[in-house]
């Protein structure tokens, strides 16, 4: 053998033989209590929360950083109801050490045992995961970190910058067995949701995940296959990432099939293409509990009735506009079948959504709605912004106001009315109240022949009841109302919506038109309510230009047209209008020109949504 090369070959197994020497002697000689206090301490740091390991704690250092440590437990925010936020009675940790030697955390597992997370909110909206601190002083930061490498290597450190960025946390394998989680919005409910097992596995070449998870009486799965995450998070703006997707989610048995790529070129906007497409697919698991968080706990039909807090009927909470993602790509669903809470189902649902940097469209979306169908094309804008733009129109037909409520509230007794809508707006705003006070367009809605019993009207909000107690204040001694036709043709511009006659309803006890205004900015009312009493109810009176409706879309008041009190000559108690006295008036002006209220407010139907008939 040739000497050089057997010089080399003894200094390298001397090398050897001393890294393992050193190894054994410094994972020997830490002290777990001193690890345990070091964990400790650098998570207090990093979180301003507790960490408590009331276990035994071990650590390997070779061939990867390895901690395992048992009733592990994290302390709540100061606000929050439990004092533990999170608690797991087993951890193990898998550490790649190559990566740490450049400031980056990388592991190889991460193994989870009996985990009890416990999320909430509070009034001002904050989360308890948020773990945001105060910024504070580099010399503060830099001792914890000296004394980890003091403790560890047993030799002082210098300081390093933090202003150094950590890349983000890669994860080559995932387990987590008996799970448990709740997340409680500020007054509702909690959620809980158990997680039997979750597993992510990094192959060479995919990466393979399984869950099984539960929701109330909703048993939820995913399973499939993507690219190796692992090496695609490595290769992140560095170089092409192209990932497959291959995944089945269940609920309740039934499958959404999830396929497609994705992919990511350097200093690029990822791009997609997926599919989803499913036989029967539900989202009452995700949208339930979005209802229960919304309704504070409460039922699905109280939460319908009960009036929005804060200023205006149109909240002015910012939506999540900013949580969609800025990408380049298609999205193209085909589900035969899709189950929505408290809705009609949808059939044959099938639509394209286009992504395009701050863009996004949806084309056709087309579906059926019980005997009738429907078509909606949307298109949403610099959604990142102050100012996003949001446009829709659609149209709705050949179902009936009586399919829409036994969905609803089987309770409501509504028979008949067919029905149709067609809308076309657009806007800017990142609230709904922006949205409706910048409006532009027009919206319609019309009601066939139907019967209506007092609980859809009691539940049919503030506004349409003080409309009906005003013209017709010995409603309330009847449970039905017969519908001959309805009609609500609403054109807005610019958050300004005129009434000229365009509302028009017939009932068996009157006829109604209304005519006025309504300010979305300021939402005020200014509408004047011109009924007509068919059946004896006023002693032949004609109440016509008599009845106006003032306040606010959330606080609307009845009260007396003083015009139209004039004009007609005549007094008129507004005991009537409250449902009290009895009325000592004169016949009002004749509505001979409003004798067909529904046929007079009608508008095409094509001007609304072109196309349509």
């Amino acid at each position: 053998m040739n000497k050089t090369l057997k010089l080399f070959l003894l200094v390298l197994a001397a090398i050897f033989t001393i890294a393992i020497l050193g190894v054994w002697y410094a994972s020997s000689s830490i002290n777990p209590a001193q690890l345990t206090q070091l964990l400790s301490s650098s998570i207090k740091d990093a979180t301003g929360r507790d960490l408590k390991i009331a276990g035994p704690v071990s650590l390997k250092l070779f061939p990867s950083l390895g901690i395992t440590a048992e009733q592990v437990t994290l302390s709540n925010a100061s606000w929050a109801s439990k004092a533990d936020m999170l608690t797991v009675k087993r951890l193990e940790l898998d550490i790649e050490l190559l990566p740490l030697l450049k400031k980056e955390v990388a592991f190889n597992a991460i193994i989870l045992n009996g985990v009890d997370a416990y999320l909430q909110t509070n009034k001002s909206g904050d989360g308890n995961w948020d773990f945001t601190l105060p910024i504070v002083s580099s010399s503060s930061s830099n001792a914890s970190a000296s004394t980890l490498n003091s403790a560890v290597a047993g030799t002082a450190t210098p300081s390093t910058s933090t202003s150094d960025q950590i890349d983000p946390i890669r994860i080559r394998n995932l387990s987590i067995t008996d799970a448990n989680l709740s997340y409680q919005g500020f007054g509702s409910a909690p959620t809980l949701i158990a997680i039997p097992r979750l597993s992510i596995i990094g192959r060479s070449t995919k990466t393979e995940m399984a869950a099984q998870a539960q929701y109330g009486n909703y048993q939820l799965g995913i399973k499939g296959n993507t690219g190796n995450l692992h090496d695609a998070l490595n290769d992140w703006n560095i170089s092409p990432v192209k990932l497959p997707l291959d995944f089945n989610l269940t609920v309740n048995g039934k499958t959404l099939e999830i396929n497609g790529e994705v992919d990511k070129k350097p200093k690029a906007l990822p791009s997609f293409d997926i599919k989803l497409s499913s036989k029967a697919f539900e989202l009452t698991p995700l949208v339930g509990s979005a209802a229960i968080a919304g309704a504070g706990g409460t039922s699905a039909a109280t939460a319908r009735v009960s009036p929005p807090s804060g200023r205006y009927f149109f909240s002015e909470d910012i939506l999540p506009f900013d949580v969609l993602p800025e990408a380049h790509g298609k999205l193209v669903m085909n589900i035969e079948e899709l189950s929505v809470p408290g809705h009609l189902p949808m059939t044959n649902l099938k639509g394209t959504f286009l992504f395009n940097g701050p863009k996004i469209d949806i084309n056709d979306l087309s579906f059926g709605l019980g005997k009738g169908s429907a078509n909606v094309q949307m298109s949403l804008s610099q959604f990142q912004g102050a100012n996003p733009t949001v446009s829709a129109k659609g149209l709705a037909k050949g179902f009936t106001l009586e399919q829409v409520m036994d969905t609803i509230d089987a309770q409501t007794k509504v028979k008949g009315g067919d029905a149709q809508i067609a809308f076309n707006l657009r806007s800017t705003g990142n609230s709904m109240h922006q949205l409706a006070s910048r409006a532009n367009g027009a919206a319609q809605i019309s009601i066939g022949k139907s019967s209506l019993d007092s609980r859809f009207i009691d539940g049919s909000g503030d506004l349409m009841i003080s409309i009906v107690n005003a013209v017709n204040p010995m409603r309330k001694k009847t449970d039905q109302t017969l519908l001959e036709c309805a009609v609500i043709y609403l054109p807005v511009s610019n958050g300004q919506i005129t009434l000229n006659d365009s509302i028009g309803v017939v009932t068996d006890r009157l006829d109604m038109v209304l005519s006025g205004s309504i300010d979305l900015k300021t939402e005020s009312l200014n509408i004047k309510i011109d009924p007509r009493e068919k059946s004896g109810l006023t002693t032949g009176v004609n109440l016509g230009g008599l009845v106006k409706l003032q306040g606010t879309l959330l606080k609307p008041q009845a009260g007396v047209n003083k015009e139209g009190v004039v004009n007609s000559a005549v007094s008129i108690g507004l005991g009537f209008l409250t449902g009290g006295a009895t009325i000592l008036a004169e016949n009002a002006k004749s509505l001979a020109t409003k004798s067909q209220p529904c046929k007079a407010a009608l508008h095409s139907w094509s001007d609304i949504y072109p196309g349509a008939n």
